[in-house]
């Protein structure tokens, strides 16, 4: 297993308004395989610190690495690339109206394999979530909870070097959070695939290597029960 960090960040600094800083020198190391669970106050920066290793926001200060990458350095197409290799876990569920779920999960796999080969992967990933029987189904059909689980479909069939989840299990049922998080863990455990998610779950905590909490814009270890 490569020993080259999947995220390194040093001395992230990121603040909205004069006066409203919401990271001040984070530092963070994810390994590969790693699973590490960040949770913090509403409006802590969690959501900021994720949207800045996925390359969805401008680096403001510090330095960052994600993949191996200089963040900071990429063009606007580079940084389309390093997106391509991540697997996007949103609160909100970002599924196409018009597409069932099987297609939705395709999606994620566009080109990287040949058009049936994409549409086993999309079966198999979807029943690995207890739908197998929803795959012809649009998100119309679906509860909320079943979007959600199409959402993390989608973000791990490509077998992505890193995963960025924001609360990936808020909305589901005993069952349906036990099916992410096997889905999670297999995909640290065969894979490699390094995690960061941000959660209040604590359901999520005992597949977590670390479980660490985001406050006055820093990182810190904290204990499991009281994170």
């Amino acid at each position: 297993m490569s020993l080259v960090p999947v995220i390194a960040a040093r001395d992230l600094k990121f603040t909205y308004a004069p006066g409203r800083a919401v990271l001040e020198s984070l530092s963070l190391t994810v390994a590969p395989g790693e699973i590490v669970a960040i949770t913090g106050a509403s409006g802590a920066g969690k959501t900021t610190l994720l949207t800045l290793c996925g390359a969805l926001r401008s680096l403001q200060a510090g330095e960052l690495r994600v993949l191996g990458q200089n963040v900071r350095t990429l063009s606007a197409g580079d940084q389309r690339a390093l997106r391509s290799s991540i697997g996007f876990i949103f609160q909100s569920h970002n599924l196409i109206d018009a597409l069932t779920a099987g297609q939705n999960v395709v999606m994620g796999m566009l080109g990287a394999a040949a058009p049936d080969e994409t549409s086993r992967l999309a079966v198999a990933a979807l029943k690995s979530l207890g739908l197998g029987h929803r795959v012809d189904a649009t998100p119309a059909q679906l509860s909320g909870g079943e979007r959600q689980r199409v959402a993390v479909a989608r973000a791990l069939v490509r077998k992505p070097r890193l995963i960025l989840a924001d609360e990936p299990t808020a909305s589901l049922d005993e069952a349906s959070a036990n099916a992410v998080k096997e889905a999670l863990s297999d995909a640290a455990r065969i894979h490699a695939s390094a995690t960061l998610l941000v959660t209040h779950d604590s359901r999520l905590f005992d597949i977590s290597d670390r479980v660490l909490r985001l406050t006055h814009g820093a990182l810190r270890e904290a204990p499991r029960w009281d994170a």
